[in-house]
Protein backbone atom coordinates (compact mmCIF):
# COMPACT_ATOMS: atom_id res chain seq x y z
CA UNK A 1 0.00 0.00 0.00
CA UNK A 2 1.36 3.40 -0.90
CA UNK A 3 2.16 5.85 1.90
CA UNK A 4 -0.55 8.31 0.83
CA UNK A 5 -3.20 5.57 0.57
CA UNK A 6 -2.23 4.34 4.05
CA UNK A 7 -2.55 7.84 5.44
CA UNK A 8 -5.96 8.37 3.82
CA UNK A 9 -7.24 5.02 5.12
CA UNK A 10 -6.00 5.71 8.66
CA UNK A 11 -7.47 9.22 8.59
CA UNK A 12 -10.88 7.89 7.47
CA UNK A 13 -10.76 5.16 10.12
CA UNK A 14 -10.06 7.74 12.86
CA UNK A 15 -12.90 9.98 11.66
CA UNK A 16 -15.29 7.01 11.78
CA UNK A 17 -14.21 6.12 15.34
CA UNK A 18 -14.77 9.73 16.42
CA UNK A 19 -18.19 9.86 14.74
CA UNK A 20 -19.31 6.54 16.22
CA UNK A 21 -17.88 6.76 19.74
CA UNK A 22 -16.92 10.38 20.32
CA UNK A 23 -19.82 11.58 22.45
CA UNK A 24 -19.83 8.57 24.77
CA UNK A 25 -16.23 7.42 24.97
CA UNK A 26 -13.97 10.27 23.83
CA UNK A 27 -14.75 12.82 26.50
CA UNK A 28 -13.74 14.04 29.92
CA UNK A 29 -15.50 12.47 32.92
CA UNK A 30 -18.75 14.13 33.99
CA UNK A 31 -19.73 14.84 37.60
CA UNK A 32 -21.71 11.57 37.57
CA UNK A 33 -18.69 9.67 36.24
CA UNK A 34 -16.49 11.15 38.99
CA UNK A 35 -19.01 10.20 41.69
CA UNK A 36 -19.07 6.61 40.38
CA UNK A 37 -15.26 6.44 40.30
CA UNK A 38 -15.01 7.76 43.86
CA UNK A 39 -17.55 5.24 45.08
CA UNK A 40 -15.91 2.28 43.33
CA UNK A 41 -12.36 3.02 44.55
CA UNK A 42 -13.50 3.71 48.08
CA UNK A 43 -15.60 0.53 48.22
CA UNK A 44 -12.94 -1.74 46.72
CA UNK A 45 -9.67 -0.22 48.03
CA UNK A 46 -10.66 2.30 50.71
CA UNK A 47 -9.17 5.16 48.62
CA UNK A 48 -11.31 8.28 48.84
CA UNK A 49 -11.04 10.72 45.94
CA UNK A 50 -9.13 8.42 43.58
CA UNK A 51 -9.96 8.78 39.89
CA UNK A 52 -7.57 6.23 38.38
CA UNK A 53 -3.94 5.55 37.53
CA UNK A 54 -1.63 7.17 35.03
CA UNK A 55 1.44 5.58 33.51
CA UNK A 56 3.73 5.81 30.52
CA UNK A 57 4.97 2.75 28.60
CA UNK A 58 7.00 2.32 25.45
CA UNK A 59 8.30 -0.39 23.15
CA UNK A 60 12.02 -0.52 22.54
CA UNK A 61 13.34 0.19 19.07
CA UNK A 62 16.22 -2.27 19.35
CA UNK A 63 13.89 -5.25 18.87
CA UNK A 64 13.12 -4.58 15.22
CA UNK A 65 10.17 -2.28 15.94
CA UNK A 66 10.09 1.52 16.03
CA UNK A 67 10.20 3.00 19.51
CA UNK A 68 6.78 4.35 20.40
CA UNK A 69 5.29 5.62 23.63
CA UNK A 70 1.82 5.24 25.12
CA UNK A 71 0.67 7.29 28.05
CA UNK A 72 -2.79 6.72 29.48
CA UNK A 73 -4.90 7.03 32.56
CA UNK A 74 -7.67 4.58 33.11
CA UNK A 75 -10.21 3.81 35.79
CA UNK A 76 -11.02 0.52 37.51
CA UNK A 77 -13.49 -0.42 34.76
CA UNK A 78 -10.80 -0.03 32.07
CA UNK A 79 -12.30 3.23 30.82
CA UNK A 80 -9.44 5.15 29.24
CA UNK A 81 -9.90 8.84 30.05
CA UNK A 82 -6.69 10.01 28.42
CA UNK A 83 -4.19 8.50 26.01
CA UNK A 84 -1.26 9.71 23.99
CA UNK A 85 0.77 7.82 21.39
CA UNK A 86 3.97 9.26 20.03
CA UNK A 87 7.66 8.92 19.43
CA UNK A 88 9.75 8.81 22.58
CA UNK A 89 12.64 11.35 22.43
CA UNK A 90 11.10 14.71 23.40
CA UNK A 91 7.69 13.19 24.20
CA UNK A 92 8.51 11.86 27.64
CA UNK A 93 5.88 11.50 30.35
CA UNK A 94 6.44 14.96 31.79
CA UNK A 95 6.23 16.73 28.41
CA UNK A 96 3.07 14.83 27.53
CA UNK A 97 1.38 15.83 30.80
CA UNK A 98 2.41 19.45 30.26
CA UNK A 99 0.75 19.44 26.81
CA UNK A 100 -2.24 17.24 27.60
CA UNK A 101 -5.70 18.76 27.06
CA UNK A 102 -6.99 16.39 29.76
CA UNK A 103 -4.75 18.01 32.37
CA UNK A 104 -4.94 21.63 31.15
CA UNK A 105 -7.85 22.49 33.41
CA UNK A 106 -6.12 20.91 36.41
CA UNK A 107 -2.87 22.77 35.74
CA UNK A 108 -4.72 26.06 35.47
CA UNK A 109 -6.94 25.36 38.52
CA UNK A 110 -10.05 25.50 36.34
CA UNK A 111 -11.17 21.89 36.64
CA UNK A 112 -14.77 21.18 37.54
CA UNK A 113 -15.01 20.80 41.32
CA UNK A 114 -15.08 17.19 42.47
CA UNK A 115 -14.58 17.51 46.23
CA UNK A 116 -14.02 14.63 48.64
CA UNK A 117 -13.27 14.52 52.36
CA UNK A 118 -10.58 12.67 54.32
CA UNK A 119 -10.09 13.08 58.07
CA UNK A 120 -12.24 16.20 58.16
CA UNK A 121 -10.31 17.95 55.36
CA UNK A 122 -12.11 18.68 52.08
CA UNK A 123 -10.01 18.40 48.93
CA UNK A 124 -11.33 20.20 45.81
CA UNK A 125 -10.22 17.65 43.16
CA UNK A 126 -9.69 13.93 42.85
CA UNK A 127 -6.29 12.40 42.24
CA UNK A 128 -4.52 9.82 40.06
CA UNK A 129 -1.93 7.32 41.22
CA UNK A 130 1.34 7.98 39.39
CA UNK A 131 4.98 6.96 39.41
CA UNK A 132 7.90 8.99 40.72
CA UNK A 133 8.75 10.62 37.36
CA UNK A 134 5.49 12.57 37.23
CA UNK A 135 5.52 16.25 38.26
CA UNK A 136 4.59 17.31 41.79
CA UNK A 137 0.97 18.23 41.16
CA UNK A 138 -1.65 17.91 43.87
CA UNK A 139 -3.73 15.71 41.54
CA UNK A 140 -0.90 13.17 41.02
CA UNK A 141 -0.17 11.00 44.05
CA UNK A 142 3.04 9.01 43.91
CA UNK A 143 3.18 5.57 45.48
CA UNK A 144 5.86 4.38 47.84
CA UNK A 145 8.60 2.41 46.12
CA UNK A 146 9.44 0.62 49.38
CA UNK A 147 6.42 0.66 51.72
CA UNK A 148 7.03 -0.18 55.33
CA UNK A 149 4.51 -2.32 57.19
CA UNK A 150 4.05 -1.69 60.89
CA UNK A 151 4.85 -4.73 63.10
Amino acid sequence: MAEKAGYVCLNNFCKCIIDLYGQEYLRKPTATDVAQLYSAYEEKHGFKGMLGSIDCQYTRGDHGHPTIMLEAFASYDMWIWHSFFGMVCSNNGINVLNHSPSFDSLKKDRAAPSPFEVNGHVYPFGYYLADEICPDWTTLIKGYSMPIDEP
